[in-house]
């Protein structure tokens, strides 16, 4: 028997009933505008209530229709909100399940990861975790058939999570989300000035964000690193807050889509379209 790791925040952050969480996703990426060329190797998207964050994850997950059948892994990472760990952890099941469906592991890649000290299993940490969750409809819509491997990451460095994504890397088959929401709970227009900042430092490539400009700073700077070091190109897809979408303007939450190609793979763009 497949050991599952069972939906956690349907109902809550998106429906819990199938046909209505398709209908909503699909009608978040319906009429999201996709540049021409574009080939990501890496997105980051936020990973809050569809509600507020699904029109922002919707334009980076847009850009996989042209994908769609090539990428056949996905390595999934995101911050641990609510059991800590130290490194980087694997869930320790064979596959996660939402309502669209269960989602294999690539269990191969998980292996390869077996020597890492920093790569450690906790199903606590992906028991009641949102940050992955939340994705994975979205990666189901735009994707055909599809291996996961899901990380929380909590106490790791850049160059943690720099070495793990080296080891998952491969070639266009492999595509690597990070799961990260920006700043949190300022007055819009403050919270904006802040956004602009932080999209600036990922657009530079900069690996030394903290918390207070990204609740997955630490996924987040390890591919910053590598990129850079592999020589990606970013680009700034959307840059919005929950008080552009759908909540008050007192007190928002900030969100980003960015997605990073490989040199000679699409346009190196790095302004809002």
């Amino acid at each position: 028997m497949r050991d599952i790791r069972p939906a956690a925040v349907a109902g809550l952050f998106y429906p819990d009933d199938a046909v209505a969480l398709a209908r909503e996703v699909s009608g978040y990426l319906d009429g999201v505008p996709v540049p021409a060329g574009l080939h990501p190797k890496a997105l980051v998207a936020p990973h809050a209530g569809y509600v507020y964050s699904g029109p922002v994850a919707a334009r980076a997950y847009a850009l996989l229709a042209p994908w769609r059948n090539r990428i056949r892994r996905v390595v999934l990472l995101g911050p641990a909100h609510r059991v800590w760990v130290d490194g980087l952890a694997l869930p320790g099941v064979d596959a996660f399940e939402t309502p669209l469906g269960q989602v294999p592991l690539d269990q191969a890649a998980i292996a390869s990861l077996a020597d890492l000290p920093q790569v450690v299993t906790s199903p606590a940490a992906h028991a009641g975790e949102h940050a992955l969750e939340v994705h994975l409809p979205f990666l189901q819509t735009t994707l055909d058939a599809f291996r996961l491997v899901p990380l929380v990451v909590g106490g790791a460095s850049a160059e943690a999570v720099a070495e793990v994504l080296d080891r998952l890397w491969g070639g266009e088959e492999t595509l690597i989300v990070v799961s990260s929401d920006l700043s949190h709970f300022h007055a819009h227009d403050f919270a904006s000035r802040i956004d602009q900042d932080t999209a600036r430092a990922i657009l530079d490539l900069d690996p030394h964000l903290v918390g207070e400009q990204a609740c997955g700073a630490h996924p987040l700077n390890g591919l910053l690193l590598t990129a850079r070091r592999r020589g990606l190109k970013p680009r700034l897809l959307d840059l919005r807050n929950s008080g552009d979408t759908a909540g008050d303007r007192d007190r928002v939450v900030g969100y980003g889509a960015f997605a990073f190609m490989e040199t000679g793979h699409g346009h190196d763009l790095r302004t809002h379209p």
